[in-house]
């Protein structure tokens, strides 16, 4: 029986990947195993041989790999680490692509850090699971039809986004599966905490990257039915009523440590316009509630309320305020153990808005320690948000920026999602489907590391969770846009 699978490594000069090459071998599944690297290796394995190329993710790379290919299947390693397969992996690889005609199939895995072994879990694949990062483990299993399917449909020569252009094209025929059983292990060399990793995408230095994974986004959309055009709805606010002409909200619960810091840098921005400061206190526990009625009694501005419900997360406590009888024209968002950067923020933000008629404005961010301190990777601006663009690369990218603010009217008609992650992601692809969104580029905000953040140390399936959820929104919207384009609207 002839042998279904041909291999594709990166080549680093590194031993493991002597290794892996033994683990493929003894398979009994490899008929040839290709090393890539822009040099020759040097290296005398049976069934194996160079294969010379730019970049391990470019393009060009990915037509050899379909020039060369002669076999059903096509394993490639998306990064140089050890593989060690798992008992009969391949075989699993193979029977599930053969059960489902799967375009891509990949599986769980187990994580080596150091001395300790753990279980890496991995999302199911869904229509909206777009986003560039989406973790595949590193191991994936291509139908070779659908592979070189897709690397025929190549309409430009990606440096980075190779990999992410093709398994984009891949799904738009086939279907991707992942197999939920760990059926190989590999070494992680990157050890940082979740909270540390989540910025990687919008560091400067990355923006190369990001411009190509943008451009491969955007071809996904228009093959799919799902671009728009940069054509917007103004926002008529001329008639609105409001007790003020901006509120802004912080959800809080038990953020004793830093609600003074937050509420604070409120209350003393300088503005030509009034407005209030709506915290709403979700039953602390820690002293928040009693510090925030202390600074209540000295200054009318700052509305506390506590919600009827006790079911509320942090978008349901913005449904709160933003009912509420003190909500402004515009609800300014604050996290509770952030701070303003400085006394301008509030005006900077409404001065976009009756400049633009826009239905949200998102600022940008500096990234701090608790005492204020910049840390890596500094300011976060967002810049891949674009007139021209921005609204379908947004569906892209894992976030929006920071603060974000929303004309009251909008927000009351679509409301916020009663979760507590990723619920003004879900707002601002929702909003940016007709409205244009505002843009400050510079730091009008700090978004404070510390080790009680949310999203400081999340274990695997705490953020599995997180992205499958923001993956599903993408779906939603998607979807959505599908209709929208489809009606002509």
């Amino acid at each position: 029986m002839s042998k279904p699978i041909t291999v594709f490594l990166p080549y680093n000069h590194n031993d493991f990947t002597l290794q892996t090459i033994d683990a493929f071998n003894a398979s009994g599944l490899a008929d040839r195993i290709f090393l890539m690297s822009n040099t020759p290796t040097g290296v005398d394995k049976p069934n194996t041989q160079d294969l010379i190329t730019d970049a391990p993710l470019s393009s060009q790379t990915f037509r050899k790999i379909g020039e060369v290919a002669r076999t059903e299947y096509i394993a490639l390693l998306t990064k140089d680490t050890l593989i060690d397969l798992g008992q009969f992996a391949l075989n699993r690889f193979v029977q599930i692509a053969a059960d489902t005609a799967a375009g891509l199939v990949y599986s769980d895995f187990i994580e080596i850090k150091g001395d300790q072994r753990a279980g890496h879990p991995v999302n199911d694949y869904q229509f909206g699971s777009v986003r560039d990062d989406f973790d595949f483990g590193p191991l994936l299993l291509f139908s070779t039809p659908a592979f070189k399917k897709a690397t025929a449909a190549f309409t430009t020569d990606y440096k980075h986004a190779g990999l992410y252009d093709l398994r984009l094209r891949v799904s738009q025929t086939s279907g991707l599966v992942r197999v939920s059983e760990f059926l190989y292990s590999t070494v992680e060399t990157d050890l940082r905490k979740s909270g540390e990793k989540m910025f990687d995408y919008v560091d400067p230095k990355n923006r190369e990257v990001q411009i190509e994974m943008e451009q491969a986004f955007t071809e996904h959309l228009k093959a799919i039915g799902a671009y728009l055009e940069p054509v917007f709805k103004p926002v008529d606010d001329s008639g609105d009523a409001f007790p003020v002409e901006a509120a802004v909200v912080i959800p809080v619960r038990n953020r004793i440590r830093t609600i003074r810091d937050a509420v604070n840098s409120v209350l003393t921005q300088k503005t030509d316009f009034d407005f209030n400061l709506i915290v709403v206190d979700n039953f602390s526990t820690d002293g928040t509630l009693e510090a925030l009625n202390e600074i209540a009694a000295g200054d009318a501005r700052l509305k506390v309320l506590i919600p009827e419900r006790k079911d509320l997360g942090i978008g349901g406590c913005w449904n709160v305020a933003v009912h509420s009888e003190y909500c402004g024209k515009y609800a300014i968002q604050l996290d509770s153990d952030d701070v303003y950067k400085d006394e301008t923020t509030l005006q900077r933000i409404v001065d976009v808005f009756r400049e633009e008629h826009c239905a949200m404005v998102v600022g940008s961010y500096e990234m701090t320690d608790v005492n204020l301190q910049p840390i890596p990777p500094g300011l976060i601006d967002h810049r891949e948000w674009t007139p021209e663009n921005g609204r379908n690369n947004a569906i892209r990218i894992n976030g929006l920026g920071a603060p974000r603010a929303f004309y009251t009217p909008v927000l009351r008609g679509l409301n916020v999602p009663n979760v507590s992650y990723g619920e003004d992601y879900a707002l601002g692809l929702a909003i940016s489907r007709t409205y244009q969104i505002g843009r400050i580029y510079d730091a009008v905000y700090c978004v404070r590391r510390w080790d009680d953040n949310t999203d400081a140390s999340l274990d695997i399936n705490k953020m599995n969770a997180h992205n499958a959820y923001k993956d599903k929104i993408r779906t939603f919207e998607l979807k959505a846009r599908q209709q929208k384009v489809a009606s002509g609207q």
